[in-house]
């Protein structure tokens, strides 16, 4: 039996806007999806993706007679059914959510009184729903209905996320409006747990600062094993079989980064404060995270002495694998950190698309592995892409001045590393005494 198509609108065309058109589209919708930035609706309008995410492009062009690309708000709406809303929420200097791009959208929505709902899938603080419905029916849209759908994808697997989600949420107010939603994910073998708008929106930012936490508590856990002679992987993989636990997001490292961990957490703890609540573990949780990254500096400042002159090669670029995002990428600061030292950075990254400006103005960025690593005094294996398990690490001992890896992802085995001849270096792993090169 076929399923009934609607028309979709999707207002963004970033990793979350343009993810969910093109799974919407999969799922038989006709979807148009509107971007303010120019250059980005010329590339999809071209048949090219302006960003990389696993099998968008395939999907995107299985698709390409239900999907369209505008700069124009109106024609966007025009012929819709739903609004999407799929914006970006940056944080503000106070930490909370700046949502003029939602409410610019809202403005666009004014004169689309034949539009049966506006979903609103970016992340926004409790209570944005409420100040949205009353904006819409100030807007003479009060037939129009409003739900909050949270997205819970994954850079680099967020197509499988969206076609087999753990649950699909819906925050509605109103039976209709949540059937509405739900019949757009027809034919996705997912659990639809519907619900009140505040907690939907309450549960997105919940999860992100949860998951948070056990990054950062297993970096906690990882620097104690640093202090003490355990071993973190044994240690996480004990934890992880417990049915109560689980074993995700609990790999020590360098910290999360992307554009959601780091933005829920402190806009959670931004909400909790503006409403005279202290949220201590999670400010906890957070300055974990950001000292991590710091930390592996320090470690090679006490591994080389001085990292003044040194040459120092980052591999990995992107916050994680499988996508070419950097925003909030630990890399950014170790970066940073090492050129404020005196340090020579070097960088090679097969995916990353870093911006103008510092740091990246001033590293060195190399095509391959073997030339980044070439007369380094050290590297810092900050992204888990594959290529570097995959790569003859025993021809590379040779090519740096002083062969010392600070593996901040211990991606890479400790015992065959130390064989080759490396100071091998890890995050809450024994490694043998560390000495001042």
């Amino acid at each position: 039996m076929s399923r009934p198509a609607h028309r979709v609108t999707i207002f963004g065309a970033g990793y979350i806007g343009l993810v969910a058109g093109a799974c919407f589209a999969e799922l038989g919708h006709h979807v148009t999806i509107r971007d303010i930035q120019p250059e980005r609706v010329r590339i999809l309008n071209s048949g090219e993706v302006p960003i990389y995410e696993p099998g968008l492009g395939d999907m995107l062009a299985r698709n390409k007679e239900r999907l369209s690309y505008t700069l124009d708000g109106d024609e966007a709406v025009r012929d819709a059914d739903v609004a999407y809303i799929c914006v970006d929420t940056p944080p503000t200097a106070s930490g909370d959510a700046d949502l003029s791009r939602v409410w610019a959208v809202i403005d666009t929505l004014g004169t689309a009184g034949h539009l049966k709902a506006v979903v609103v899938k970016s992340t926004v603080p409790v209570g944005t729903g409420e100040r949205i419905r009353r904006a819409l029916d100030e807007a003479g849209l009060g037939h129009v209905g409003y739900a909050s759908n949270p997205e819970f994808t994954a850079e680099g697997r967020a197509i499988t996320d969206f076609m087999r989600p753990d649950r699909i949420v819906i925050g509605a107010t109103d039976t209709e409006t949540a059937d509405l939603v739900a019949a757009l994910h027809d034919g996705i073998d997912g659990p639809v747990d519907v619900m009140d708008i505040a907690s939907a929106e309450m549960v997105k930012m919940a999860a992100n600062a949860l998951l948070a936490t056990k990054i950062s508590f297993t970096n906690e856990i990882a620097a104690l094993c640093e202090a003490t002679g355990a071993d973190i992987t044994h240690v996480t993989r004990a934890i992880g079989q417990d049915h109560r636990l689980g074993p995700h997001f609990m790999n020590a490292g360098l910290g999360y980064g992307g554009s959601c961990f780091p933005k829920d957490s402190r806009a959670l703890r931004a909400l909790a404060s503006n409403t005279g609540y202290p949220f201590q573990l999670l400010t906890a949780v957070i300055e974990v995270n950001e000292l991590q990254p710091r930390r592996a500096v320090q470690r090679l400042k006490t591994q080389l002495g001085t990292l003044k002159g040194r040459t120092v090669t980052l591999l990995g670029m992107t916050f994680k694998p499988g996508t070419d995002d950097m925003r909030e990428a630990p890399s950014t600061i170790i970066a940073a950190r090492l050129l404020a030292e005196g340090a020579h950075v070097r960088c090679w990254d097969p995916m990353a698309r870093p911006g103008p400006g510092a740091p990246w103005d001033t590293a060195e960025r190399h095509p391959g592995i073997s030339e980044a690593l070439d007369h380094a005094d050290a590297a810092v294996v900050v992204t888990e892409w594959p290529e570097l398990r995959d790569t003859d690490w025993s021809a590379h001992v040779t090519r740096m001045q002083t062969p010392v890896i600070f593996d901040g992802r211990n991606v890479l085995d400790l015992t065959t590393m130390q064989a080759l001849g490396y100071t091998y270096l890890s995050v809450g792993r024994a490694s043998g005494p560390e000495h001042t090169a």
